[in-house]
């Protein structure tokens, strides 16, 4: 996945101009050891991603969400999640366009609330920008996407299933509403997460009160214990893909008698509409 700047004028949450605070004052100490979990601070950075902001609410990332270097996301992509260095390096270079600054090493995390980079319409916890507060939890926003996690076991089609039910309401009520294929690799990426760090990655299924508790709180659940092995960039992609499928609103045949008429040897081209979409 790529990432674009959005404009050459970065925003800091909805609204206000953003303020490079990190480039003007030294990080402040970091008030959590690794692994202890210590809520966000007044003067401390947050954005719109649920397990950035809980990595550095425990101490793995800087609690103060300031100077996240290369080296910095790797050690607590590993130490707190497990993700492979390979992915954790990747998914840091995916988000230092975010910086403004001409060869940036660092990014704090209040500059991924840039609307329509990372951050996106549609969110499953989180206000449009158009409406205001692009990064901060909203109970109420959740409590629409949590209603379909209808079973204790969630599958990819539980979180499918909420994702395209945000992304109807938004698009029926934010006149500014924009979902790009671009947002939707990320859109993908963000339901996938939870399995991939909670779940058992090969079954494809997750707790749903541990999904509701670490979005809510973003927090880990207590006695976490990250995958045995080292999450891999194959993974994520495997599981993205499933992700995908699942938000597929048509269910296979199931042998019903075809309408009048129909031609049951026509063949479907895999190559676009009024050929048949790609199979």
């Amino acid at each position: 996945m790529a990432i674009a700047v959005a404009s050459a004028t970065p925003w800091r949450g909805a609204g206000r101009p953003w303020v490079n605070k990190a480039a003007a004052a030294p990080a402040a100490p970091v008030t959590a050891k690794a692994g202890e979990f210590s809520p966000a601070g007044p003067n401390d950075f947050r954005g719109p991603c649920p397990m950035m902001n809980t990595l550095a609410n425990h101490g793995f990332l800087p609690h103060d969400g300031r100077n996240i270097t290369r080296e910095t996301a790797i050690k607590a992509l590993g130490q707190g999640i497990n993700f492979d260095p390979a992915l954790a390096g990747l998914m840091w270079d995916q988000a230092i366009f975010i910086n403004p600054e001409p060869n940036a090493t660092f990014f704090t995390l209040d500059m991924l609330n840039v609307h329509n980079v990372l951050e996106h319409d549609a969110s499953l916890s989180r206000q449009d920008a158009k409406f205001g507060n692009n990064h901060v939890f909203d109970p109420m926003i959740f409590a629409q996407s949590a209603m379909y996690f209808t079973d204790k076991v969630m599958t990819p089609v539980h979180m499918a299933n909420a994702k395209i039910q945000r992304q109807l309401t938004s698009k029926a009520t934010n006149p500014e509403y924009r979902f790009t294929d671009h947002i939707e690799n990320f859109s993908l990426g963000e339901i996938a997460a939870p399995f991939l760090v909670f779940g058992d990655i090969k079954a494809r299924t997750v707790d749903r009160d541990t999904v509701i508790s670490f979005i809510t709180n973003e927090k880990l659940p207590d006695g976490f214990k990250p995958q045995s092995t080292p999450v891999t960039l194959q993974q994520v992609g495997d599981m993205v893909m499933a992700c995908k499928n699942a938000t597929n609103l048509f269910t296979k045949d199931a042998g019903a008698a075809p309408a009048p008429g129909f031609n049951t040897n026509h063949k479907r081209s895999a190559t676009g509409f009024g050929h048949g979409m790609a199979w």
